[in-house]
Protein backbone atom coordinates (compact mmCIF):
# COMPACT_ATOMS: atom_id res chain seq x y z
CA UNK A 1 0.00 0.00 0.00
CA UNK A 2 1.28 3.42 -0.21
CA UNK A 3 0.15 6.84 1.02
CA UNK A 4 -1.80 8.26 -1.70
CA UNK A 5 -2.07 12.34 -2.30
CA UNK A 6 -4.11 13.89 -0.34
CA UNK A 7 -6.46 15.64 -3.44
CA UNK A 8 -9.73 15.70 -2.72
CA UNK A 9 -9.56 14.99 0.87
CA UNK A 10 -11.40 17.63 2.92
CA UNK A 11 -8.97 19.27 5.16
CA UNK A 12 -11.44 21.11 7.33
CA UNK A 13 -9.83 24.33 9.26
CA UNK A 14 -11.36 26.90 11.02
CA UNK A 15 -15.36 26.59 13.11
CA UNK A 16 -16.79 23.56 12.93
CA UNK A 17 -13.60 21.41 11.85
CA UNK A 18 -13.88 18.78 14.67
CA UNK A 19 -17.72 18.11 13.08
CA UNK A 20 -16.96 17.92 9.52
CA UNK A 21 -13.60 16.08 10.28
CA UNK A 22 -15.80 13.48 12.31
CA UNK A 23 -19.28 13.56 9.40
CA UNK A 24 -16.37 12.49 6.63
CA UNK A 25 -14.81 9.78 9.19
CA UNK A 26 -18.61 8.44 9.52
CA UNK A 27 -18.69 8.57 5.45
CA UNK A 28 -15.96 5.99 5.27
CA UNK A 29 -17.23 3.76 7.65
CA UNK A 30 -20.62 3.70 5.93
CA UNK A 31 -19.12 3.07 2.51
CA UNK A 32 -16.52 0.23 3.55
CA UNK A 33 -19.72 -0.87 5.37
CA UNK A 34 -22.08 -0.86 2.69
CA UNK A 35 -20.51 0.90 -0.54
CA UNK A 36 -21.65 3.62 -2.33
CA UNK A 37 -23.37 2.42 -6.24
CA UNK A 38 -26.62 2.57 -4.74
CA UNK A 39 -26.56 5.87 -2.59
CA UNK A 40 -27.26 9.21 -3.59
CA UNK A 41 -26.46 11.98 -1.80
CA UNK A 42 -30.01 12.54 -0.16
CA UNK A 43 -29.12 8.77 0.69
CA UNK A 44 -25.95 9.80 2.52
CA UNK A 45 -27.27 12.96 3.92
CA UNK A 46 -29.88 10.90 5.37
CA UNK A 47 -27.98 8.04 6.91
CA UNK A 48 -25.04 10.87 8.22
CA UNK A 49 -28.18 13.05 9.35
CA UNK A 50 -26.54 16.23 7.81
CA UNK A 51 -28.02 18.31 4.66
CA UNK A 52 -27.18 18.01 1.49
CA UNK A 53 -25.31 21.67 1.87
CA UNK A 54 -23.13 19.61 4.39
CA UNK A 55 -22.25 17.01 2.39
CA UNK A 56 -21.17 19.70 -0.48
CA UNK A 57 -18.88 21.35 2.50
CA UNK A 58 -16.90 18.19 1.74
CA UNK A 59 -16.95 17.54 -1.99
CA UNK A 60 -18.55 19.05 -4.97
CA UNK A 61 -20.08 15.95 -6.26
CA UNK A 62 -20.92 12.42 -5.06
CA UNK A 63 -18.42 11.04 -7.45
CA UNK A 64 -15.52 13.07 -5.59
CA UNK A 65 -16.84 12.93 -2.01
CA UNK A 66 -17.01 9.06 -3.10
CA UNK A 67 -13.37 9.13 -4.09
CA UNK A 68 -11.82 11.49 -1.44
CA UNK A 69 -13.59 8.57 0.96
CA UNK A 70 -11.22 5.80 -0.92
CA UNK A 71 -8.28 8.10 -0.40
CA UNK A 72 -8.50 8.61 2.84
CA UNK A 73 -9.07 5.01 3.48
CA UNK A 74 -6.32 3.83 1.44
CA UNK A 75 -4.21 6.49 2.99
CA UNK A 76 -4.67 5.37 6.85
CA UNK A 77 -4.06 1.77 5.62
CA UNK A 78 -0.68 2.80 4.37
CA UNK A 79 0.12 3.78 7.90
CA UNK A 80 -1.25 1.03 9.79
CA UNK A 81 -0.05 -1.82 7.44
CA UNK A 82 3.87 -0.36 7.83
CA UNK A 83 3.85 0.14 11.73
CA UNK A 84 4.06 -4.14 12.35
CA UNK A 85 7.32 -3.72 10.64
CA UNK A 86 9.22 -1.61 12.80
CA UNK A 87 9.43 -4.01 15.19
CA UNK A 88 9.93 -7.09 13.20
CA UNK A 89 13.88 -7.80 12.47
CA UNK A 90 13.51 -11.54 10.46
CA UNK A 91 13.29 -11.06 6.99
CA UNK A 92 9.98 -13.92 6.90
CA UNK A 93 8.55 -12.40 10.06
CA UNK A 94 8.29 -9.00 8.23
CA UNK A 95 7.35 -10.68 4.56
CA UNK A 96 4.55 -12.07 6.92
CA UNK A 97 3.61 -8.54 9.40
CA UNK A 98 3.48 -7.19 6.24
CA UNK A 99 0.86 -9.12 4.33
CA UNK A 100 -0.62 -9.76 8.13
CA UNK A 101 -1.06 -6.32 8.17
CA UNK A 102 -2.87 -5.32 4.27
CA UNK A 103 -5.29 -8.71 5.58
CA UNK A 104 -6.48 -7.34 8.70
CA UNK A 105 -6.95 -4.30 6.83
CA UNK A 106 -8.91 -5.33 4.20
CA UNK A 107 -11.06 -7.93 6.70
CA UNK A 108 -13.66 -5.06 7.99
CA UNK A 109 -13.97 -3.73 3.89
CA UNK A 110 -17.37 -5.40 2.46
CA UNK A 111 -17.04 -7.16 -0.83
CA UNK A 112 -19.81 -4.27 -1.89
CA UNK A 113 -17.28 -1.93 -1.04
CA UNK A 114 -14.84 -3.53 -3.73
CA UNK A 115 -17.33 -4.52 -6.49
CA UNK A 116 -18.40 -0.67 -6.47
CA UNK A 117 -14.77 0.09 -6.45
CA UNK A 118 -13.66 -1.99 -9.19
CA UNK A 119 -16.64 -0.48 -10.75
CA UNK A 120 -15.80 3.22 -10.77
CA UNK A 121 -13.15 4.66 -12.38
CA UNK A 122 -11.34 6.94 -10.12
CA UNK A 123 -11.68 4.34 -6.79
CA UNK A 124 -9.96 1.78 -9.24
CA UNK A 125 -7.73 3.84 -9.75
CA UNK A 126 -6.58 4.63 -6.32
CA UNK A 127 -6.93 0.61 -5.71
CA UNK A 128 -5.18 0.03 -8.49
CA UNK A 129 -1.96 2.51 -7.53
CA UNK A 130 -2.26 1.40 -3.78
CA UNK A 131 -1.79 -1.90 -5.29
CA UNK A 132 1.12 -1.93 -7.43
CA UNK A 133 2.69 -0.11 -4.48
CA UNK A 134 2.19 -2.72 -2.18
CA UNK A 135 3.64 -5.73 -4.76
CA UNK A 136 6.77 -3.34 -4.77
CA UNK A 137 7.27 -3.05 -1.13
CA UNK A 138 6.54 -7.30 -1.17
CA UNK A 139 9.13 -7.35 -3.71
CA UNK A 140 11.38 -4.98 -1.69
CA UNK A 141 10.83 -6.95 1.49
CA UNK A 142 11.71 -10.29 -0.63
CA UNK A 143 14.84 -9.06 -1.66
CA UNK A 144 16.09 -7.74 1.31
CA UNK A 145 15.18 -11.51 2.90
CA UNK A 146 17.59 -13.20 -0.35
CA UNK A 147 20.18 -10.23 0.58
CA UNK A 148 20.28 -12.06 4.24
CA UNK A 149 20.36 -15.26 3.52
CA UNK A 150 17.00 -16.21 4.50
CA UNK A 151 15.41 -16.60 1.33
CA UNK A 152 16.24 -18.83 -1.44
CA UNK A 153 18.03 -16.57 -4.62
CA UNK A 154 14.37 -16.11 -7.22
CA UNK A 155 14.82 -14.03 -10.27
CA UNK A 156 13.54 -10.32 -8.90
CA UNK A 157 12.00 -9.41 -11.99
CA UNK A 158 9.74 -12.97 -11.76
CA UNK A 159 8.87 -12.78 -8.43
CA UNK A 160 7.57 -9.07 -8.53
CA UNK A 161 5.49 -10.21 -11.81
CA UNK A 162 3.83 -13.29 -10.38
CA UNK A 163 2.86 -10.83 -7.03
CA UNK A 164 1.85 -8.09 -9.17
CA UNK A 165 -0.29 -10.09 -11.07
CA UNK A 166 -2.04 -11.98 -8.36
CA UNK A 167 -2.45 -8.54 -6.29
CA UNK A 168 -4.07 -7.21 -9.07
CA UNK A 169 -6.49 -10.02 -9.62
CA UNK A 170 -7.48 -9.69 -5.46
CA UNK A 171 -7.79 -5.67 -6.37
CA UNK A 172 -10.06 -6.78 -9.29
CA UNK A 173 -12.14 -8.76 -7.84
CA UNK A 174 -11.32 -11.80 -10.24
CA UNK A 175 -9.66 -13.53 -7.59
CA UNK A 176 -13.02 -13.45 -5.30
CA UNK A 177 -15.02 -14.49 -8.51
CA UNK A 178 -12.74 -17.24 -9.06
CA UNK A 179 -12.62 -18.69 -5.78
CA UNK A 180 -14.82 -17.19 -3.30
CA UNK A 181 -12.25 -15.47 -1.48
CA UNK A 182 -12.45 -11.92 0.33
CA UNK A 183 -9.30 -9.87 -0.40
CA UNK A 184 -8.28 -10.16 2.78
CA UNK A 185 -8.30 -14.07 2.52
CA UNK A 186 -6.87 -14.23 -0.53
CA UNK A 187 -3.82 -11.97 1.22
CA UNK A 188 -3.43 -14.63 3.76
CA UNK A 189 -3.34 -17.50 1.11
CA UNK A 190 -0.43 -15.14 -0.93
CA UNK A 191 1.33 -14.72 2.40
CA UNK A 192 1.54 -18.28 3.02
CA UNK A 193 2.38 -19.31 -0.66
CA UNK A 194 5.19 -16.68 -0.38
CA UNK A 195 6.72 -18.08 2.66
CA UNK A 196 6.71 -21.43 2.20
CA UNK A 197 8.16 -21.05 -1.32
CA UNK A 198 10.87 -18.54 0.04
CA UNK A 199 12.03 -19.73 3.13
CA UNK A 200 14.72 -22.42 3.91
Amino acid sequence: MIETPATGVPRPTGRGAARRSELFEDLVALLISEGFSRFTLDDLAARLHCSKRTLYGLAGSKEQLVRAAVVHFFRRATVRVEAPLAAETDPAGRLAAYLGAVSEELAPVSPLFFDDVAAFEPAAEVYDRNTRAAADRVQALISEGMAAGAFREVHGAFAADVISSAMVRIQRRQVAANTGLSDAEAYRHLADLLLHGLTR
